[in-house]
């Protein structure tokens, strides 16, 4: 069976900053139809740092949207004509001071693909160099190292919910297991 969707018509509700929301007319398979919002955003990245020591660098923030702070790894958004690998360059320079001898692209993912098109490219930064943060002027960022066996027992027990900063200790486990 073809699961595809036809889009019909799109209008497009509101474009701002970091993101767009369109709704979409779609004919479904069985020929009925539909609407789905889409939340479209330019892409983004995520770090996961290994320092020397075999610890991974976290930033701990506060997220509006769920109203708490958060454990996460460094990451942010694609600006317009910058390739993923700048950007995470620049991104884990901001908010941790760190600068990567080696960064590796490992994957991407689709954070959200049931309403949203954001596409994440994950990196692996190693042979770091310490600098000072930089955040934007409206960031306020507590830096955080733990060791693998600290942060996957805090991913097992729920203290981290953040999707990229989960399989990115998942990435951070394999790597470090088998380097």
């Amino acid at each position: 069976m073809n699961f595809e969707e036809k889009t019909m018509k799109t209008e497009k509700i509101y474009e701002g900053k970091i993101l767009n929301l369109r709704i979409d007319t779609v004919e479904l398979p069985d020929k009925k139809y539909s609407k789905r919002e889409i939340v479209e955003h330019p892409g983004a990245v995520a770090i996961v740092p290994i320092t020397k020591e075999g610890e991974i660098i976290l930033v701990k923030q506060y997220r509006k949207a769920v109203e708490k702070e958060l454990l996460e790894i460094p990451a942010g958004k694609l600006e317009i004509g910058e390739e993923p690998k700048e950007t995470a360059e620049r991104e884990l320079k901001e908010e941790t001071g760190f600068s990567s001898g080696k960064l590796e692209y490992i994957t991407e993912f689709y954070t959200s693909p049931g309403f949203s098109d954001e596409k994440m490219y994950l990196f692996l930064a190693i042979e770091l160099i310490e600098g000072l943060a930089e955040p934007e002027k409206d960031e306020y960022i507590e830096i955080i190292k733990l060791d693998l066996n600290s942060l996957i027992d805090k991913v097992l027990k729920g203290e981290i919910v953040d999707s990229k900063t989960i399989i990115g200790a998942l990435i951070a486990k394999n790597y470090l297991e088998n380097k």
